[in-house]
């Protein structure tokens, strides 16, 4: 087994759910679903359309901040960025807007224009993506080619922290959600392409990428 993530193979089973395998890679940590096992297209797509993320709901504003507010705090005025995995309903792309930067977007399912693929950017935000990666190795990879010399990635997922509560974990839990991530698993993947990782609060994660 080659770690989808780091692509080590240093891996091992480590937990069998309701009957989905689970594999763990000993180098960045990374606890992922069996290749084997990853959801279809199109059940990813019926599952995103039972949420409902409306962009007048205080709480979800709130929520979202949690991202959007260290990130404003590390940006110029005026900056372009990418929302990937925007989703549906854009709104932490509306919510950086607010602010004043020019923000594009591109989601596999709901946005997209390979167009904004070709260009680079300020900064990219992805909030509750990254666990819904199928080939992270290669989401990665694209997201550093988008960024641009001192650009941030910021990275909302939730952090796995308890190994003896994972098979009760309402993140688990969501049949969409293939790979979990530790602040350790972040960390080594900013180690590894020389970028500098901030940890601002729980389940966030801002990266930059170095100017040279």
């Amino acid at each position: 087994m080659r770690c989808p993530l780091c692509e080590g193979v240093a891996c091992h089973h480590f937990l069998t759910v309701e009957g989905r395998e689970y594999w763990r890679c000993e180098d960045c940590l990374a606890t992922f679903l069996h290749p084997a096992q990853l959801p279809s297209r199109e059940a990813e797509l019926a599952r995103y359309r039972l949420h409902r993320n409306d962009r007048g709901d205080a709480g979800y504003r709130r929520f979202l901040g949690r991202l959007a507010s260290p990130l404003l705090e590390r940006l110029p005025l005026t900056q372009r960025g990418l929302d990937y995995g925007c989703g549906p309903e854009p709104v932490l792309a509306m919510m950086l807007r607010e602010a004043g930067h020019d923000v594009a977007l591109f989601d596999p399912l709901f946005q997209t224009d390979g167009d904004v693929l070709a260009r680079t950017y300020d900064f990219i935000a992805c909030s509750e993506v990254a666990e819904h990666f199928h080939h992270p190795a290669d989401e990665f990879e694209r997201l550093d080619a988008l960024l641009a010399p001192g650009g941030w990635l910021a990275l909302m997922t939730a952090f796995l922290t308890d190994d003896a509560a994972f098979a009760r974990w309402h993140y688990r839990s969501d049949p969409t959600h293939v790979l979990f991530y530790r602040e350790e698993t972040l960390r080594f993947l900013a180690r590894r392409r020389g970028w500098r990782c901030e940890i601002p609060c729980t389940d966030v994660a801002l990266m930059q990428k170095p100017t040279a």
